[in-house]
């Protein structure tokens, strides 16, 4: 339940449109579901202005189910990180209007009016193709939170001329998200560029001193760009959330 529903409900309690017994019916769940295996937050676009977001690896379909139908229940927008192909075809049987995300390996659904929360754009940039599968994560979160998402891939410092080439999209976004494995070198040109924030989102892609992404990582850390933060290694959800609350924020 978010604050527009909590609204709602009490404004038609107040003209006697809804009892007060079935007020309390529909609050009960509030701050916390106990379901046995999973303690379902409901009460988590309240506080945070998004529901619980469910992280699909290390649960069977049937675990991510059932969760999905209490969620549906208390008519809660659904974003599942990190789930397989597999299980996810058992899940959109049981919810055919959701939408799997192959690349980004993420489920949607949306409950609500879909909403535009964020002011203005939220730039996805990745450095190289490879690197696709996470700037997609991070692009779907910041959808499903209310942004207009946009996306520039395969820009990377190998060619940097193809980064320039779009220099006009950068500077109109509000918020960048920029992805790069390799040595990581790709949200300090960005950062250099732009005067909005860069969150840069290190990935796993890289020869062996890349050290799964550490490399990256350190170097990103290291960034002598002042506008760059960065989140942990692939990422990409908490780049989407992290942009999204910024994009909400009334100055940037």
């Amino acid at each position: 339940m978010d604050q527009k529903k909590l609204e709602e409900l009490l404004h038609a309690i107040h003209k006697g449109k809804l009892s007060v017994e079935e007020g309390i019916h529909r609050l009960k769940n509030l701050p916390f579901e106990d379901i046995g295996e999973a303690m379902i937050d409901h009460h988590r676009s309240l506080r945070k202005g998004f529901p619980e977001v469910i992280f699909g690896e290390g649960k069977d379909a049937e675990q991510v189910i059932t969760i999905m139908e209490r969620m549906v229940e208390a008519q809660e927008d659904i974003l599942i990180t990190r789930i397989t192909e597999e299980k996810a075809k058992a899940v959109l049987q049981h919810f055919p209007a959701a939408h799997y995300h192959q690349r980004a390996r993420a489920i949607t659904l949306q409950v609500s009016e879909g909403v535009l929360e964020g002011k203005e754009v939220i730039l996805v940039v990745s450095a190289g193709t490879s690197d696709i599968p996470v700037a997609e994560e991070a692009a779907i979160t910041a959808t499903i939170m209310g942004n207009k998402v946009e996306a520039i891939y395969d820009v990377g410092v190998s060619g940097v001329h193809r980064l320039l080439d779009h220099r006009e999209n950068l500077m109109e976004a509000n918020v960048l998200i920029v992805v790069a494995g390799m040595e990581g070198a790709l949200p300090s040109v960005v950062g250099g560029l732009v005067a909005r924030p860069v969150i840069a989102v290190p990935t796993s892609v890289g020869y062996g001193t890349s050290f799964g992404g550490l490399t990256p990582l350190l170097a990103m850390l290291n960034s002598c760009a002042s506008n760059v933060a960065v989140v942990n290694i692939d990422n990409g959800f908490g780049a989407g959330y992290i942009a999204s609350l910024i994009n909400r924020s009334k100055e940037v």
